[in-house]
């Protein structure tokens, strides 16, 4: 299951990248945008609560859409520039096995454990 996941968000990643060359041209500054949604984690110098929710609500694909839409809607080229990298960011992210975050730890996600927790869980 955890390949058809990977290969679902894969070509989710693709298409994102696929409208993003379509509506702008291409620009090497998408790549620093396209890694701005991992600046939420700085929330976990917090606490884990606070981490948790910045990360989830960077990362989260109706986030993405909400701005993809408005930007269309408000036409608003920003948003819907910012909208399209982060959803593929988020596609990215999940195709790698990087889900969005449990409050307990970093490296438990909704796609199952990353890191070092993910041998230990397997030991377990």
């Amino acid at each position: 299951m955890k390949k058809a996941i990977a290969l679902e968000e894969a070509s989710q990643f693709v298409f994102s990248l696929f409208i993003l060359h379509v509506l702008f041209p291409w620009h090497a500054g998408y790549i620093l945008v396209f890694f701005l949604p991992d600046l939420f984690a700085i929330g976990y110098f917090i606490n884990r609560k606070t981490g948790s929710m910045a990360y989830n609500l960077a990362h989260h694909k109706g986030l993405a859409l909400a701005l993809i839409t408005s930007g269309f809607l408000l036409k608003m080229d920003g948003l819907l520039l910012y909208g399209i990298l982060f959803y593929g960011h988020s596609s990215f992210d999940r195709m790698l096995g990087y889900g969005l975050k449990f409050q307990d730890s970093p490296n438990h996600t909704h796609l199952g454990y990353i890191g070092k927790e993910k041998y230990k869980n397997l030991a377990g």
